[in-house]
């Protein structure tokens, strides 16, 4: 078992994603109200080498020595890549290695204000920064940033490095229905969308509960008016959780292992990372597809949100 690799993970979005986590578990810049892996532990803006540069070196090279080549080597995980101060060194020794496999790396987008961050990206074939507000407000309202952290900073950096970046930039914007769907914001976004200039918008909404109660999912209907509202032809909805059964690195034997421990007993997601073995992103996107099809449910407890298999009716 990798202690920094997890996956390949079936990612509607880039395919068969082999990720790797480069701070421990919900370290971050940002405490989003809709973070699917919990409440931030450690919010800061502080850069350091949180994971050893070398261990993920080591691990790197036995997987794909041992293993199928993944569509993507992406830095993700529970917390903030960029906030690892190794992160160019680990982006050009991918490079350098294993030249035909491109990296993703899926930001916040805060530390981008910083030039070394930016320096460092330049390596990467696809940045996906996200941004889910452009007014002060609403930014603190969702994302509940670190203290020395601002918006007009946060989409000034995005910016930049879209100026001097030459690889392809996806911007997610997370819509919480009654947070940042309203004409104001939505007007306020357009406008920071223009400036930055990505070459697609991706528009996505909760799977699942998010940190705090009663936040919704946007619905198709909604989340497909906002891309009429604002009239850009780069704007595309993320697909729906159905599409990740059609990725090749989606596993049934995990999908069986999910719903086998939680017959047994009802299980929070951090639960279901120890008890498997698997990391918390990987968990998450099986977690999206089981409850998609209603064979599992959740109950909110005292410990947090708890997954259980959905009690089938009986027809006779």
């Amino acid at each position: 078992m990798y202690k920094y690799l997890f996956g390949p993970v079936p990612s509607r979005r880039l395919g068969m994603s082999l990720g790797i986590d480069l701070v421990p578990h919900k370290v971050c810049s940002l405490n989003c109200v809709y973070c699917e892996c919990g409440r931030t532990t450690n919010l800061t803006t502080e850069r350091k080498e949180y994971v050893p540069v070398n261990a993920i070196f080591t691990e790197l090279n036995h997987f794909l020595k041992e293993n199928p080549t993944p569509d993507y080597i992406t830095f993700s995980g529970a917390g903030e890549p960029t906030l690892n101060s190794g992160i160019g060194e680990i982006l050009s020794f991918i490079k350098t290695n294993y030249p035909g496999i491109p990296v993703a790396v899926l930001t916040n987008g805060t530390l981008l204000s910083n030039k070394q961050v930016r320096i460092e990206l330049l390596q990467a074939d696809l940045v996906l920064p996200s941004l889910d507000a452009a007014t002060e407000h609403v930014f603190h309202k969702i994302n509940l940033p670190e203290k020395t952290l601002n918006i007009d900073s946060y989409i000034q950096g995005i910016i930049d490095f879209r100026n001097e970046y030459s690889g392809k930039i996806n911007l997610e914007i997370f819509i919480i229905p009654g947070y940042n769907d309203h004409r104001k914001e939505l007007d306020s976004l357009k406008e920071a969308i223009l400036k930055i200039n990505p070459d697609v918008v991706q528009l996505n909404t909760l799977d699942r509960p998010g940190t705090i109660k009663n936040l919704r999912a946007a619905s198709n209907i909604e989340l497909q008016n906002i891309v009429d509202y604002w009239n850009l032809n780069n704007v595309v909805i993320i697909a729906s959780a159905p599409s990740r059964k059609k990725i090749k690195s989606y596993r049934k034997d995990t999908e069986s292992a999910i719903l086998e421990t939680i017959s047994r007993r009802p299980c929070t997601l951090i639960d279901l990372s120890q008890i498997l073995g698997k990391h918390i992103n990987e968990v998450n996107k099986y977690l999206d597809v089981l409850e998609n099809e209603k064979k599992i449910t959740t109950i909110e407890q005292e410990r947090g949100l708890f997954y259980k298999k959905t009690k089938k009716i009986s027809t006779t």
